[in-house]
C-alpha cells in the first residue's frame, strides 16, 4: 500500500500582489506525474486546499482540473480534508458529485464520526483505513461554559480534540477485518515543538495554539497539515507535516519543498520517504549593505531567470531614494524586488511602491487587526482576547454557511 501525503496548497494565493496560478498549475501537473511514477494507491490532502474561504474562479478550476487528471493516473482514492483557510460550504458544493469519482471530501466535522472513516485498497487487495479528520473548530469538540477561565477552556479544548481522535481510532479498529491493516489519521493543527514559518497564520481554537502529539492514539501514520515546512513531529517517523508545495513566504524560500510517500508492507511495516518538488518560482533574500546588495542583484540579472527578491539593507542611515535606485537597477529584467527593509524601514509594510492593498487581498482577520491597531486605549491582552473571539466568530460563520 502506497499513500502520498500532501497539504497546504493554498490555491488562489496572491503573494505581494503576485499571482501563484502558474506555480500551482505546474505543481499539480507534477503531482499527477508523481502519482503515476510512484504507483500511488491513495492520495491525502491534509487541509488548506484554497487560500481563502472565497477562492477565485481560476483556483476552483485548478482544483477540479486536477481531480479530472488524477482519474487517469491509476490512483484509486483521493481524500481531501478541510483546513482553517477552507470554506466548509465551498468544499462541500461538489462533495456528492466527487464521491462518484472515488474522491472523499471531509469538510467540517460530522456528528457521526463513522462518516470520516475511508477505506482504501490497492490492486493486490491490501486495505487501510483513513480517519479523515479536518481542522477541528472549538464548536466542534467542546461546548462553551460561562465563567470558565482561560486555562480551563484550554484544557477542555485539548480534551475535546483528544477524545475525537480516540473515538475515531476505536471506530476504525472495530471496522478493521485484518489486524495488519494500517490505521491512518489526518489532522490540520499545530503540534507541540514544531517549526512555524512567517506565512502560517496562527490558529486560535479557543486558547489552544499547539496540540501535544503524545495525546494522539496509536495510529500507524498521522498526515498533518497547517505548517508549511516539511517536518517530523518530535522526531516521530509516523507523525509528519508534508509542508506546502510552494514557498508562501520569503523565509520558506531556503527550504526544499516535498511530498511524503508512505508505504506499508504486508506486515504493516512503515516506510516513509520525501520526494522533492521542483522549484517553480525562484525566491531570494539578499542581505548586506547597499554595495553588496547591488552586486548580488547584478549576479541575478546576469542569470536571466525569473526571481522574486526581498532586500534587507544593513545600513544605519535612512536613504530616501533607496527603493527607486534598486528598482531602476532591475528594470526590464526578470528580477523583481517585492520587498525592501532596513533598520529605518518598517519590514512588515515595505513592498514595492506601486503596491496598493484592496479588499480582495485582505482577509476579515486582516481588517479586524487594522481596526485593533487603531485602538490606543486597549491593552495588548484585551486585543489578543478580542482577536481570539473574532476568529471564533468567523470560524462559526464559516462552519454554518
Amino acid at each position: 500500500m502506497k499513500i502520498l501525503h500532501t497539504s497546504d496548497w493554498h490555491l488562489g494565493q496572491y503573494f505581494m500582489m503576485k499571482s501563484r496560478e502558474s506555480e500551482h498549475l505546474a505543481f499539480l501537473n507534477w503531482l499527477v506525474g508523481t502519482v503515476v511514477a510512484q504507483s500511488i494507491d491513495a492520495l491525502i490532502v491534509a487541509g488548506d486546499i484554497f487560500d481563502s474561504a472565497s477562492p477565485p474562479s481560476y483556483a476552483r478550476k485548478l482544483y477540479s482540473d486536477f481531480i479530472v487528471k488524477l482519474q487517469k493516473s491509476g490512483c484509486t482514492q483521493l481524500i481531501i480534508v478541510s483546513g482553517n483557510h477552507d470554506s466548509v460550504a465551498v468544499l462541500n458544493e461538489s462533495k456528492i458529485l466527487l464521491k462518484a469519482l472515488n474522491v472523499s471530501v471531509l469538510a467540517g466535522l460530522s456528528d457521526d464520526l463513522s462518516e470520516h472513516l475511508v477505506k482504501v485498497s490497492n490492486k493486490q487487495g491490501d486495505e487501510a483505513i483513513i480517519c479523515a479528520l479536518p481542522f477541528l473548530r472549538a464548536t466542534d469538540v467542546m461546548s462553551s461554559e460561562a465563567g470558565s477561565s482561560a486555562e480551563q477552556k484550554q484544557m477542555n479544548l485539548q480534551q475535546g480534540i483528544t477524545k475525537t481522535y480516540q473515538d475515531i481510532y476505536q471506530l476504525a479498529k472495530l471496522q478493521t477485518t485484518d489486524k495488519n491493516s494500517p490505521i491512518i489519521a489526518t489532522g490540520h493543527l499545530t503540534a507541540v515543538g514544531c517549526s512555524v514559518s512567517e506565512s502560517v497564520r496562527d490558529i486560535y481554537i479557543g486558547t489552544l495554539t499547539a496540540f501535544p502529539a503524545s495525546l494522539f492514539p496509536a495510529f500507524d501514520y498521522i498526515a498533518l497539515g497547517h505548517l508549511h515546512r516539511a517536518q517530523k513531529v518530535q522526531k516521530s517517523e509516523h507523525i509528519r507535516y508534508s509542508g506546502s508545495p510552494i514557498a508562501l513566504s520569503f523565509d520558506e524560500a531556503k527550504h526544499e519543498k516535498s511530498v511524503v510517500i508512505v508505504e506499508f508492507s504486508n506486515n504493516s511495516e512503515l516506510n516513509t520517504s520525501q520526494t522533492p518538488i521542483p522549484n517553480f518560482q525562484k525566491m531570494v533574500v539578499i542581505k548586506g549593505d547597499l554595495s553588496a546588495v547591488k552586486k548580488e542583484l547584478s549576479s541575478l540579472i546576469e542569470a536571466k531567470q525569473s526571481v522574486w527578491v526581498e532586500v534587507k539593507i544593513d545600513e544605519i542611515f535612512y536613504r530616501a531614494d533607496l527603493q527607486v535606485e534598486l528598482n531602476s537597477l532591475v528594470a526590464s529584467t526578470p528580477v523583481e524586488i517585492l520587498k525592501i527593509s532596513s533598520l529605518k524601514i518598517d519590514e512588515n509594510s515595505q513592498w514595492q511602491s506601486e503596491h496598493v492593498e484592496t479588499l480582495e487581498t485582505l482577509t476579515p482577520l486582516d481588517l479586524f487587526q487594522y481596526r485593533l491597531d487603531c485602538e490606543e486605549v486597549l491593552t495588548e491582552l484585551q486585543k489578543t482576547e478580542l482577536k481570539m473571539l473574532f476568529q471564533q466568530t468567523v470560524a462559526e460563520l464559516e462552519r454554518t454557511s
